[in-house]
């Protein structure tokens, strides 16, 4: 995160499962709060097909506004639904999981909502496959007559997903990037 600051390059902690996610929540936070001060550098991803997430979204917005930083959200609906359910029957405890795909996709557009009602102190990456979520916000950022190419409203997807959005996106002059999962491939393709 050092680096990237001193880059002024932008870095993003990935979220993963909700058993790891505190940890991993507590690091992106201690980093935003170091290196948020003037810009955002350092983001957490915000997994909406988890319950608890929208609301943890606006509780990190609240924190930064009280301890002076600015908020790096990265917004995803998640990847791990079929393992957090299974392990929440197997161990006795409530899933985190949304009920519906409607209620994930209701949390994720509540989020973008927030995210740009607040662009000024929240640095968002909209990180979407999902033409609804992707058409919010760039329909959002021009009804508000913001510029489109804000250095805190970005999109972003996957390297070979969803080409035709972020390529539009490029073309029309919004901030979007492909990203890059790296690593092993039996650790990094599930």
């Amino acid at each position: 995160c050092h680096v990237a600051a001193s880059k002024k390059v932008g870095i993003f902690f990935d979220a993963e499962e909700s058993w790891v996610q505190v940890a991993i929540d507590h690091f992106a936070d201690l980093m935003m709060s170091r290196h948020n001060k003037k810009e955002v550098i350092v983001y957490n991803t915000f997994q909406m097909y988890r319950h608890d997430r929208l609301q943890f979204l606006m509780d990190s917005f609240a924190k930064a506004q009280r301890e002076g930083y600015m908020l790096g959200a990265k917004l995803v609906r998640g990847a791990y639904m079929d393992k957090e359910r299974a392990r929440a029957e197997e161990m006795g405890y409530p899933s985190p999981i949304q009920p519906n795909k409607a209620a994930t996709d209701d949390a994720f557009n509540t989020a973008v909502r927030f995210c740009i009602e607040n662009y000024e102190q929240i640095g968002s990456c909209n990180a979407s496959h999902n033409k609804e979520s992707v058409l919010l916000q760039a329909n959002l950022i021009t009804k508000k007559n913001l510029p489109r190419n804000h250095k805190h409203l970005n999109f972003c997807q996957l390297l070979g997903m969803s080409d035709h959005l972020t390529f539009n996106l490029a073309a029309s002059g919004y901030n979007v990037a492909k990203y890059l999962v790296y690593g092993p491939v039996g650790d990094v393709l599930p």
